[in-house]
C-alpha cells in the first residue's frame, strides 16, 4: 500500500537546530523539504536565507574514505568472504565522535599513500620511456652533449629500417660531401645512425639524406655516454620500485583498518544526508523555518519530537495541487515487500495511484515458475537465497529484496517442476539408464510440456487473460472510487462484456450475440467524443486499437510456454550428451556444467520476461507511475546493522 503522508510546516528557534536535527535523524521518518514558494515571494526571501551546511565537505570526505576501501580491497592480503554478516553498532556508537578520529586519520593515510604510490608509478613511466629511448644508442661510446669539434659536428640521426645505407654514402661520396654514417643500431622500424660532418657542409649533407627519411634526434638535459645515463635510469627506476613496494606494502596492512573505515563511511554517508536535509531549512539567525513531509502514523512520534524541542508546527492533509510533490513510500508485508525491487526499477506510482505490488505478487512469482519449471532449479533457488539471507542479511533495497523474491520464485518453480516431472531436465532417468540399461523409469507428473505443448500453450494464453482481466478490474476499482463510474463502464465494463459476448457467441454459434456486441460497442466507444464525427471515429478507432491490443497482449503470454519448452529441452540435450559417455562420472559432469548454464541463463530471462508481462502487459491497464521516492532524513547504513543498545 501507499503510506498516507502529512505535510508539516515547522517553526523553532535557531539554537534548537542540533537537538532538532538529531531527534529527526533518529525518528527516520521526516523528509525536509525547502518551501520555494516562501523563497519566490519578495517579503519572505528579505526575512530568510537558506541555512549553511558542510555539504560539499561531507561528499568530499565520503568520497576520499570510498577510494581508501576500494585500496584496502584491492591492495589487501586476506580474501574477504564472500557471504559475511554485517557487525552490529548502536545508534549511540554509530553516533559518537570517538572512532571517527582514528578512521579519518587512517583515511588521509591511506589516501597520502595512494597520491605517492600514483606518482611513483607516473615516474616510473617517465623513466622507463626515457630509458627506452636511450637504448638504441647504448653502443654509443660519445657522450650524448657532445655536437663536434671546432671544424666538424656531430649528429644523431634516424631513418627508415629499409634504407640502404651503402647506397646512401654511395650518394654522399658522388656529391664529394665531406661525411661519413655509422650505423649504430637498429629495430625493425628505424636504424639509428651516428653523424660527422664538417660544419661548412651540414645544411647541404642534411639536403642529401632528407629524401632517404632521415631526421635528427637529440636528448636534453643529458651528459655523458647512453649506456652510463641507462645505468643511472636503472638505479633510479629500481629505487622507484622499491618506494612502490613499500607503498603497496602500507596499503596491504592498512587492511586492519577496514571495520573502522566501513563505520567512518557509514557515518559521513549519514552525515551527507543530514547536511542535505540541513540545506532546506530558512532561517533569519534566530528562527528556523522548514516543510516536511512525514507517514501519517508516525505523526505521534514527530509531534512528540517537535513538542518537546518547543516548536510551533501544524500537519495537513496534502491538496490535491500538493499531491504531484508529495514523496512515495510503500508498506507491504513479507509476503509482497521483496516485488519493491520491481517498482524501483520501472518507477515508484503516483501518491494518487495504487501499490501494484500486492497485485502482482502471486502473478510474478506464477509466471516465473512456470517458465523455470525445474524441481532441481527450484531448489538451487532455495537454497541460494536461504544462505545469503542467514549468511550476509543483505543491505540495500535491491539485494535486501531480491533475495527473499529467488526464494518465493524458488518455490513456485519447484512445484511447476513436480507438475511437468523435471528435475534438471530428465537427469533422474538418464542416470538410471546408465546404471541399468533396460530401466525405463519416468519422473511422475501431471503433464507433458514436451509432448502436450498445445496444453502448455492454452494454459498460458489463459493464465494472460486472467492477469489482463485481473489489470483492468483494478483500473474499475480505481475509476469508481475517483467517481468515474461511467468511464468506467464504457471502457473496461464494456471489453468484459464484449468478451463475454464473444465467447457465448463461439459457443452457441447464435449471431445475436455479434450483435449484441456490435450494438454495445456503439454506445459507448465514442463516449467523451464531440460530435457525430468523433463519435464514429472513437469507436472506429476503439475497436481496432482495442482488438489488436488485446490480441497481441494476450499472444505475449505464450513466452511462458516458450520458456517452459526451452529449458527443459536444452537440459534434456545436455543430459543426452553426457548420456553418450556410458559412465556415471562423465554423465555428472557434463550434465551438471550444461544444466549450469541453462539455470544461469533462465535465471536472468525469465526475470526479464516476468517484468515485460507485468511492466507492459499489466500495469498499463491501471498502472499511474511518477512518484518521488520518499527519502527521509536517518541513518544510512551499507556496512553496518544499527541494533537496539
Amino acid at each position: 500500500m501507499i503510506v498516507k503522508m502529512k505535510k508539516l510546516r515547522v517553526i523553532a528557534m535557531a539554537d534548537d537546530r542540533e537537538r532538532l536535527i538529531a531527534g529527526l535523524l533518529h525518528l527516520g521518518c521526516m523528509q525536509i523539504s525547502e518551501p520555494a514558494d516562501k523563497l519566490a515571494d519578495p517579503e519572505w526571501a528579505a526575512l530568510l536565507r537558506r541555512q549553511d551546511s558542510a555539504l560539499s565537505q561531507r561528499k568530499s570526505e565520503l568520497a576520499d574514505v570510498d577510494t581508501a576501501l576500494a585500496a584496502v580491497k584491492r591492495y589487501g592480503r586476506t580474501k574477504e568472504k564472500a557471504l559475511h554478516l554485517r557487525p552490529g553498532v548502536t545508534e549511540a556508537d554509530f553516533l559518537s565522535d570517538k572512532a571517527v578520529t582514528e578512521a579519518d586519520a587512517a583515511s588521509r593515510e591511506i589516501n597520502d599513500t595512494l597520491r605517492e604510490l600514483a606518482k611513483l608509478q607516473g615516474d616510473e613511466n617517465r623513466i622507463t620511456a626515457r630509458r627506452t629511448g636511450l637504448v638504441p644508442w647504448e653502443a654509443l661510446d660519445v657522450p650524448l652533449e657532445h655536437t663536434g669539434t671546432e671544424h666538424t659536428l656531430s649528429r644523431l640521426e634516424v631513418c627508415p629500417a629499409g634504407v640502404d645505407l651503402d647506397a646512401v654514402r654511395a650518394e654522399l661520396d658522388a656529391a664529394d660531401a665531406a661525411a661519413a654514417l655509422y650505423e649504430v643500431s637498429a629495430d625493425k622500424q628505424q636504424r639509428y645512425i651516428y653523424l660527422i660532418c664538417l660544419k661548412a657542409e651540414e645544411e647541404r649533407v642534411q639536403e642529401l639524406l632528407r629524401p632517404h627519411g632521415f631526421s635528427v634526434t637529440s636528448f636534453s638535459d643529458v651528459t655523458g655516454t647512453a649506456k652510463e645515463n641507462i645505468a643511472r635510469l636503472d638505479a633510479q627506476l629500481a629505487e622507484s620500485r622499491k618506494r612502490q613496494a613499500a607503498a603497496i606494502d602500507a596499503l596491504a596492512r592498512s587492511e586492519s583498518e577496514r571495520d573502522k573505515l566501513r563505520l567512518y563511511a557509514d557515518r559521513l554517508a549519514t552525515e551527507t544526508n543530514r547536511e542535505e536535509n540541513v540545506e532546506s531549512l530558512l532561517t533569519d539567525g534566530t528562527i528556523l523555518f522548514f516543510e516536511g513531509w512525514a507517514p501519517s502514523e508516525r505523526m505521534g512520534e514527530v509531534g512528540a519530537l517537535l513538542d518537546e524541542c518547543q516548536c510551533a508546527w501544524e500537519a495537513a492533509d496534502p491538496t490535491s495541487e500538493e499531491t504531484a510533490d508529495v514523496p512515495v513510500a510503500l508498506k507491504n508485508n513479507w509476503f509482497t515487500r521483496p516485488l519493491n525491487m520491481v517498482t524501483d526499477m520501472y518507477s515508484l506510482p503516483s501518491y494518487e495511484g495504487v501499490d501494484p505490488n500486492p497485485l502482482m505478487s502471486v502473478f510474478f512469482i506464477l509466471f516465473y515458475g512456470i517458465m523455470m519449471a525445474d524441481m532441481g532449479y527450484g531448489l538451487v533457488m532455495m537454497l541460494i537465497s536461504l544462505i545469503v539471507v542467514k549468511k550476509s542479511r543483505p543491505n540495500g533495497p535491491t539485494m535486501k529484496n531480491m533475495m527473499p523474491l529467488m526464494g518465493y520464485c524458488g518455490v513456485a518453480t519447484f512445484i511447476m517442476g513436480a507438475l511437468t516431472g523435471g528435475f534438471f531436465g530428465d537427469f533422474i532417468p538418464q542416470l538410471l539408464k546408465i546404471l541399468n540399461p533396460a530401466s525405463t523409469f519416468t519422473m511422475p507428473r501431471l503433464f507433458d510440456p514436451l509432448n502436450d505443448a498445445v496444453t502448455a500453450l492454452v494454459g498460458s494464453l489463459v493464465l494472460g487473460v486472467v492477469h489482463i482481466f485481473f489489470g483492468m478490474g483494478v483500473s474499475v476499482s480505481m475509476k469508481v472510487r475517483r467517481g468515474q463510474v461511467l468511464d468506467a463502464l464504457c471502457n473496461e465494463g464494456a471489453w468484459y462484456l464484449v468478451f463475454a459476448l464473444g465467447a457465448a457467441a463461439y459457443l452457441t454459434g447464435n449471431k445475436l450475440f455479434v450483435i449484441a456486441i456490435i450494438v454495445l460497442l456503439v454506445l459507448t466507444q465514442g463516449y467523451g467524443k464531440k460530435g457525430v464525427m468523433g463519435k464514429l471515429m472513437g469507436i472506429f478507432g476503439s475497436l481496432y486499437s482495442n482488438v489488436t491490443g488485446y490480441f497481441s497482449d494476450i499472444l505475449s503470454y505464450s513466452r511462458l510456454m516458450a520458456l517452459m519448452l526451452a529449458g527443459a529441452v536444452i537440459a534434456q540435450v545436455f543430459n543426452t550428451i553426457g548420456a553418450l559417455t556410458g559412465n556415471v562420472v562423465g554423465f555428472f559432469i557434463i550434465s551438471m556444467l550444461g544444466n549450469a548454464l541453462n539455470f544461469a541463463l533462465n535465471l536472468l530471462g525469465c526475470y526479464v520476461h516476468d517484468m515485460r508481462l507485468q511492466c507492459l502487459e499489466f500495469f498499463n491497464r491501471f498502472y499511474e507511475d511518477g512518484g518521488k521516492p520518499f527519502r527521509p532524513l536517518g541513518i544510512q547504513a551499507k556496512y553496518v546493522d544499527i541494533v537496539n543498545s
